[in-house]
């Protein structure tokens, strides 16, 4: 089958490789939607993810398709099945997983494959985190629960409400999907972010409120000039140091921070320790998700809260996924890609 393979910094090929046999308990789906996502561009400008992703190996894993084969023995499944797969499954024994905090698993297995024809889904991901589709779900639709899911953990974290002013930094695909989920809520958006296209979408979305910040220099005082609004909440989607200290400028008393985006290794940032103690501030961050929010995400995309024609606005073939990343590290604009793995 054909399978884009990473091999290391800014170098992925297109190769034919052999269908690995499958072990039991597992599943093999055809895929029929795949697409990109900033933490794959992350891990091609990089070479590698510690946790996540060793080279030479196979690459992607936002997917969505169809069982076509089954390991003997197993059941509650057939072929034909239509499926989505998360892309990791916490272990449900370490001391975070018995705290209800399966995000923070000390043995998380990650699924990688998206860009190829097949996939091969480990036991353990059956078991937690393989969810059968509606008839009537479309596979570029159900592609999204992994990355929304991020979300709904960060949505949940903040413990967002009904009628609270939330402001969110960064209007790239989870910056938007932010917007979907808080107007869902019943909340008052503001989106600060850059480039018109993705900004329309944030207003699409329900944003009542967006702010092109331009090259992003004095970001407090342009969002400060441009809105009048005490934010009960403010969430960080970009994971630069700067738009995290900005953030904790933004929100109002007593509101809450959630530092979402995620920097490159190593970054610090300075915080006004008068300013959090005396606005009695709450500040935390969120990472990847449980089995718990990649269900209610799918609950979301079935419920058509969430749609892919919102978020997927490029397309491109799997033999030409290496020209599209280095596209996008040159600074493509497409909010997401449709990968087509059969051709």
């Amino acid at each position: 089958m054909k399978a884009a393979v990473l091999h290391g910094k800014e170098k992925i090929l297109v190769e034919e490789i052999a269908p690995p046999a499958l072990k039991p308990d597992e599943v093999r789906i055809r895929i029929e939607a795949a697409l990109t996502c900033g933490t794959d561009l992350k891990v091609f400008k990089r070479g590698y993810h510690a946790k996540m992703i060793v080279p030479p190996a196979v690459f992607g894993h936002e997917l969505a398709g169809v069982i076509s084969e089954i390991a003997p023995d197993l059941r509650g499944w057939k072929i034909g099945d239509r499926v989505v797969a998360a892309n990791s499954a916490p272990c449900g024994k370490c001391f975070h997983c018995r705290a209800n905090q399966e995000n923070l698993c000390e043995d998380l297995l990650f699924l990688n494959g998206a860009y190829a024809e097949s996939i091969v889904v480990p036991a353990r991901l059956v078991e937690k985190n393989l969810l059968p589709l509606k008839p009537e779900t479309d596979f570029r639709d159900a592609a999204l629960t992994e990355p929304l899911a991020c979300v709904v953990q960060g949505i949940e974290d903040l413990k967002l409400c009904a009628e609270q002013n939330v402001l969110i930094l960064g209007a790239g695909p989870i910056g938007l999907m932010f917007v979907a989920l808080a107007k869902n809520l019943g909340c008052n958006v503001t989106v600060a972010g850059r480039r018109a296209a993705r900004l329309d979408a944030a207003k699409k979305l329900g944003a009542a409120q967006v702010i092109d910040i331009g090259d992003g220099s004095d970001l407090t005082s342009k969002i400060r000039a441009a809105t009048h609004t005490h934010f009960d909440a403010v969430i960080e989607a970009v994971g630069k140091p700067e738009v995290w200290e900005a953030a904790v400028h933004l929100v109002r008393k007593g509101g809450a921070v959630n530092f979402f985006g995620g920097c490159p290794s190593g970054a610090t940032i300075t915080l006004d320790t008068t300013l959090i103690h005396y606005s009695n501030l709450t500040l935390l961050a969120s990472f990847h998700h449980t089995p718990h929010t990649i269900r209610r995400a799918l609950e979301f995309i079935e419920a058509g809260v969430i749609r892919s024609d919102d978020f997927v606005d490029g397309e491109c073939a799997l033999t030409q996924l290496p020209e599209l990343f280095k596209s996008m590290a040159a600074g493509n604009h497409a909010i997401k890609t449709f990968i087509r793995v059969h051709e």
